[in-house]
């Protein structure tokens, strides 16, 4: 059989300086180039680094044909594609140099893995977590418990399932798990299903994942498991600091005004000042801004627990001279309280905030020491939203974060103010859209300036065709959740009909519509020989799940063991197909963000973009299948992957069932050669010439969670957004300093 591979280069050293989703884009354009003038040379490196956006912003093509000359290099020589690699690598060099750090955008454009290392101490806390909490897992027992010392554990998440398994600790019921192939020895096909499983679950809980493929955890890169890892990890430690879950946490405000802000503060800062709550209580003078510096000497820690827990108090903690053995008497007092003991007295001297954030997320999980007061929790509860508008704001939260804007955005409501993270969304979506010098970047403390951003939003808005009939930027910045959902499901919609739009070439620039995607599944499961059918995405039929369940196995027929499903008769086995449906909608390659309850209520808006992203799915493959004009190799124009990479054949196998289907020789590829046709390819589609041609920023876009060219888009379900009658406030143009 052969074997499932990436872009390879031949030097080691070299290849360990890229990850896979980097390879794959500088090879696509490099190939891109030696079709259209026959050869490459080192001097078409400028117009292909200038043309890239963010790095355009410190490096014209000018300046990047100086520090080629400076390196002596002749321009007109012809290169390899590893030689390509080299100079790319080179020319990262001397920019940094130029600039005299590190922090370019430049540098954070490119490549993030020229400078990797691994801290021992975090990999050591990562692993004792994973011993603790995966120690009586089914399959993972007989793995476990892995030893700190060694690199057992990249090994063990080769497969996957290790990762998958971390995910549901995180956020149970995350994953199917019925829909993870667990088995002793996996093939490439089955190890790639259960990482596309898993990065695409791994959005779906918040992680970014945008500079991470599937290839990259098969190769078991250490810097960016450990990373997914404590990302992973931090999700979990710090679920439960917000009101919805610690209403308690009301306790931390000494006035009502001061509530929203306690709303809007990312888990990190509430953790903060729990703490410094807690600290002035104790008599503590300082105030602790950060888990490192402000953490060393021991003193916070060791006022925080006597304050917590009187009774193990010891008086010689404080006395102690030497900042080690305080460290050592802090852990001494937690394990008394039941604190897990991941970190050492040196991570608390050296001030490590990865491990010292989950020392104090331990404490505050194992001992709050927040009141109960009746009333205070029943303010908090009548604060926090219904079940609805709550589910729709994560799923927007989540679909936002996973397109790789700067602004990591914890609470839609409030993080949509100011109006900035609107704005990068639309940039993301509609590159270009976005006036920058007419936007001010936050921290804002003139009111206006926000009005200013959020009426740039709402012309922008007009422009893409949104329906936002009497809405007006202050209407954002007032915080109208009804107002901001309509807006970022439209935006979300657009996104999604764009991609399609550009995979499927038959329509001819003509606009895909919701009518469009339900006759498309309908056509697709029909061909299948069943005889299912939905009139809307309002159809109760959609409830028990069979639809998604014989459409998914029609566009990909061994992704879907028959074996687990149910008829959906009762609420309970609704549940189990809609939980089925998500991941194994996840495992083929589709970035979702909907839950199973979504399912069972047929909520319209989320079975219009789970149906889309299986289609979007589907048309990539036959897109695959169905090279441009302008390709000549299936490297060139690589299909967008879902994942937010740029995605080759070898990214979204088939699939098996359970691992019990074994890949057919004939389907499987290398890099050289042809992509196989897909299953039950009825729709006639390729890529849009234009993606050959894309920078590499904009390649990476093209995912489903990532971006699209800007078009009219649609209204929410057709109707019209309708706000109060403020008008927009007339802001000047403003500069900024981005």
């Amino acid at each position: 059989m052969s074997k499932f591979q990436g872009v390879l280069v031949s030097d080691q050293w070299l290849q360990s300086q890229f990850t896979q989703v980097e390879l794959r884009t500088l090879k696509n354009k490099f190939t891109t180039i030696k079709n259209k003038n026959g050869k490459v040379t080192i001097g078409d490196l400028p117009p292909v680094l200038a043309k890239r956006k963010t790095s355009s912003e410190v490096f014209t093509e000018e300046v990047i044909k100086a520090l080629l000359d400076e390196s002596g290099s002749d321009m007109s020589k012809v290169i390899d594609f590893e030689g390509f690699l080299r100079t790319f690598l080179d020319l990262q060099a001397r920019a940094a140099a130029k600039l005299g750090n590190s922090n370019s955008s430049f540098l954070k454009a490119t490549t993030t893995t020229l400078l990797h290392t691994i801290v021992e101490s975090e990999k050591s806390c990562y692993v004792a977590h994973i011993n603790s909490y995966l120690r009586d897992d089914p399959f993972l027992k007989q793995f476990l418990p892995i030893d700190p010392k060694s690199n057992a554990l990249f090994d063990l998440a080769k497969d996957g399932v290790l990762l998958c398994k971390l995910i549901n600790v995180a956020v149970p019921n995350t994953i199917d798990e019925r829909a993870i192939n667990t088995k002793k020895v996996l093939n490439p096909w089955e190890r790639n299903e259960n990482h596309t499983l898993c990065l695409n679950s791994a959005k779906a809980i918040g992680c970014t994942v945008v500079n991470i493929g599937t290839q990259d955890l098969v190769e078991g890169r250490t810097h960016l498991v450990l990373g997914l890892i404590s990302q992973i990890i931090k999700i979990q430690l710090l679920a439960d600091l917000n009101l919805r879950k610690t209403p308690q946490l009301l306790e931390l405000v000494e006035e009502n005004n001061d509530i929203e802000e306690l709303i809007g503060l990312p888990p990190e800062k509430v953790l903060l000042k729990w703490m410094n709550f807690h600290l002035k209580k104790a008599g503590y003078k300082k105030t602790v801004a950060n888990f490192s510096s402000d953490l060393k000497d021991g003193e916070a820690y060791a006022y925080l627990l006597n304050v917590l827990a009187p009774e193990h108090c010891n008086p010689d903690t404080l006395d102690a001279k030497d900042p080690v053995e305080r460290a050592n008497m802090v852990l001494e007092h937690a394990e008394k309280m039941e604190c897990k003991r991941y970190l050492t007295p040196e991570d608390i001297v050296e001030g490590s905030s990865n491990l010292n954030l989950a020392f104090v997320a331990q404490i505050f999980h194992q001992r709050s020491g927040l009141s109960a007061d009746s009333k205070k929790v029943s303010y908090a509860e009548m604060m926090t939203d219904d079940e609805q508008i709550s589910r729709d704001e994560r799923c927007f939260r989540l679909w936002i974060n996973s397109l790789g804007i700067s602004t990591y955005v914890n609470n839609i409501f409030e993080d949509a103010r100011n109006g900035w993270m609107l704005l990068e969304a639309l940039d993301k979506v509609s590159p270009g859209s976005v006036n920058w010098k007419q936007a001010t970047k936050p921290p804002i403390k003139m009111p206006f300036r926000k009005v200013e951003n959020c009426n740039q939003v709402t012309r922008i808005g007009g422009q893409l065709k949104f329906s936002l009939v009497n809405v007006a930027g202050n209407d954002f910045v007032q915080g109208n959740k009804k107002l901001i959902l309509a807006f970022l499901w439209q935006l979300m919609r657009f996104n999604m009909l764009q991609l399609l739009k550009n995979l499927r070439s038959r329509t001819q620039g003509k606009e895909i519509t919701d009518a469009d995607i339900l006759n498309w599944a309908n056509r697709k499961v029909k061909s299948t020989g069943r005889t299912s059918k939905i009139e809307s995405f309002k159809d109760k039929s959609l409830s028990n799940g069979l639809f998604f369940l014989e459409l998914l196995s029609a566009v990909e027929p061994r992704v879907v063991n028959w074996n687990l499903v149910t008829k959906g008769e009762t609420d309970d086995k609704k549940k189990l197909n809609a939980t089925y449906i998500i991941s194994v909608a996840r495992k083929l390659g589709c970035s979702i963000f909907l839950l199973p309850e979504d399912i069972m209520e047929v909520n319209q808006k989320m079975m219009l973009m789970l149906t889309a992203s299986i289609m979007l799915w589907s048309l990539q493959q036959q897109a695959e299948s169905s090279p441009s004009p302008s390709v000549t190799t299936p490297d060139i124009s690589p299909a967008p992957s879902i994942n937010g990479d740029i995605c080759t054949l070898d990214e979204s196998p088939a699939p098996s069932i359970n691992g019990d289907a074994s890949p057919n020789p004939a389907v499987i590829m290398t890099p050289d050669q042809s992509p196989a046709p897909s299953v039950n390819g009825e729709d006639e589609c390729s890529l849009d010439g234009d993606i050959s041609n894309m920078t590499l920023d904009e390649e990476a876009r093209l995912s489903v969670s990532a971006t699209s060219h800007s078009s009219a888009a649609p209204s929410v379900n057709g109707d019209e957004v309708n706000g109060e009658d403020k008008g927009a406030a007339s802001g000047d143009e403003v500069s900024s300093n981005i």
